[in-house]
Formats: C-alpha cells, sequence, structure tokens
C-alpha cells in the first residue's frame, strides 16, 4: 500500500517576516510535500516591499519564488478550495507570518476568507494549526487572542530566533524559526543544529 502524500496548507499575511513563509513553503515543496498556499492582499505588499519582487504579475512572482513542486494557490474568496472542507485529508496548516489582525479572527472563529476559514477546519477537525505571530510589543488583547487561540488547540511559535545554535547569517536565523515549525509539523530537516547534537 502506498503512502500518503504529507498536504499542509500555508497561509502568509501582512505581518513582516515574508522571508520565513518563503522559505518553510520551499522546504516543504523540496520535502515532497503538497502544498496549498493561501495569500492575503498585504501579504503580496510585503512581499514587494521585504522582498523586492514585482508584484504586478503575481502569478510570474510565484512561478519565480517556487518553480518545482505540488504548489497550489487559492483565492481568499475560493470557497470551493479543497482546504474549505473538514472532509478533505489535509495534515495541517501554518499561518507563518501571522499578522495580529488575522490572529485576532482565527481565535475569534471569524471566516470571512479562505485562509480564516482553512484555520478553523484545521481546529475543528483536531488537526495541526500552527500560528507565527510577528509583532512587538504586544498588548493585552494581542496576547488574549494567542491564549484563546492556544486554548482551541493551535501551536503558537513566534518568530523569535534562538542563538544556542551560533548563527553566521540572517538565513541562519530564519532557518532556525522555520525549523520549530517544521518539528511541530513532524517534517524532518536539518536546518538548525540542535542543542546537545555533535
Amino acid at each position: 500500500m502506498n503512502q500518503r502524500q504529507p498536504i499542509y496548507t500555508v497561509a502568509m499575511t501582512g505581518a513582516s517576516g515574508a522571508i520565513y513563509g518563503v522559505r518553510l513553503v520551499h522546504t516543504l515543496l523540496k520535502r515532497g510535500v503538497k502544498v496549498h498556499f493561501l495569500m492575503s492582499g498585504a501579504a503580496w505588499q510585503v512581499f514587494e516591499q521585504e522582498l523586492e519582487l514585482d508584484i504586478s504579475d503575481k502569478e510570474a512572482c510565484l512561478q519565480a519564488l517556487f518553480p518545482e513542486g505540488d504548489l497550489h494557490v487559492h483565492g481568499l474568496q475560493n470557497f470551493s478550495a479543497p482546504v474549505a472542507s473538514g472532509s478533505y485529508r489535509n495534515d495541517g496548516m501554518v499561518v507563518v507570518p501571522c499578522s495580529m489582525g488575522t490572529l485576532s479572527k482565527i481565535a475569534n472563529g471569524n471566516s470571512g476568507s479562505l485562509l480564516e476559514r482553512s484555520a478553523d477546519v484545521a481546529l475543528k477537525e483536531g488537526r495541526k494549526l500552527v500560528i507565527v505571530p510577528r509583532e512587538t510589543p504586544l498588548h493585552a488583547i494581542h496576547l488574549g487572542n494567542m491564549k484563546a487561540a492556544a486554548e482551541a488547540g493551535a501551536n503558537i511559535i513566534p518568530a523569535m530566533p534562538g542563538f544556542y545554535h551560533n548563527p553566521k547569517t540572517l538565513d541562519d536565523l530564519v532557518d532556525f524559526v522555520v525549523g520549530k515549525i517544521l518539528d511541530r509539523l513532524d517534517v524532518d530537516h536539518e536546518l538548525f543544529t540542535r542543542w546537545g547534537d555533535d
């Protein structure tokens, strides 16, 4: 009997830190994972500003970023996408980076877009939902929404790189956070040296 291909949804919002989402998608595709990909309108603006990408042709932009792999891109109002339904077999979802606005909607069950609906499906079906918030400083509402999401079953992995692996480059810092996400998804990787490893 053939083993089923792993399937994950990756969503990117307008929070700073687009490089985390791009690195995660690259890594998943390289490992043969099927990726359903969602981007908010603000995420495209971050692509343009932080990654200095030409977003005038969004399809060409994504093709240049992810030329190989099993990538399925869905519009945020496409509620006929497979990931909108709990009956679709899916191993989980990552929102990276996650804005405080998106976090609030997820924490409060507000499914006004496919991104929020997919997160809601992950929670209601007991699947992995990893939220990677990227904001500082945090006020009480932000913290309360993280707590509510965690109590509903989400995993909160803030974009906080560690330094015990002696990072030398920006890529090392990004890989640390992406590696932590992959650990939570049970996807093997060698993106950083683990504590205690020689």
